[in-house]
């Protein structure tokens, strides 16, 4: 990710809740444009503080808004970003992908099953039963 700048973004790193990258959701998030890295990271950090990022919104089919997706638009393309803020002491990144879907604004498939299954271990995690 590209170096932040504390006094630009006034960042406080007190308090954060821990952020836990699940798979190769980190690995994903690096192969993205910088400034899609920027704010994603941004509005993780906002996630860490318990504040939420103007552009995160709860993901359907979760129940509760405790599963954010960040979707940023870069040179045509669509990016997104699913993590978890169900958890007291860390928010779990579930899921960083670029949007290819030829079916409007579906998620495809693959993906929703991946963001379940990591919604369960993050889950297993945070109970202290992972496997």
């Amino acid at each position: 990710m590209d170096k932040l700048d504390p006094k630009r973004y006034n960042y406080d790193w007190t308090n954060l809740k821990e952020l836990l990258w699940l798979g190769s959701s980190k690995r994903d998030l690096l192969q993205m444009p910088g400034e899609v890295q920027s704010e994603v990271g941004y509005a993780l950090y906002l996630a860490q503080r318990g504040d939420k990022h103007a552009s995160a919104k709860p993901l359907k089919g979760f129940g509760s808004a405790g599963v954010l997706e960040v979707v940023e638009d870069f040179d045509g393309e669509t990016y997104r970003a699913i993590y978890t803020v169900r958890f007291v002491h860390a928010v779990y990144v579930l899921h960083c992908f670029q949007k290819k879907s030829t079916h409007g604004i579906a998620m495809p498939k693959p993906d929703w099953e991946l963001i379940q299954r990591r919604l369960k271990a993050a889950e297993l995690h945070s109970r202290g039963t992972s496997q």
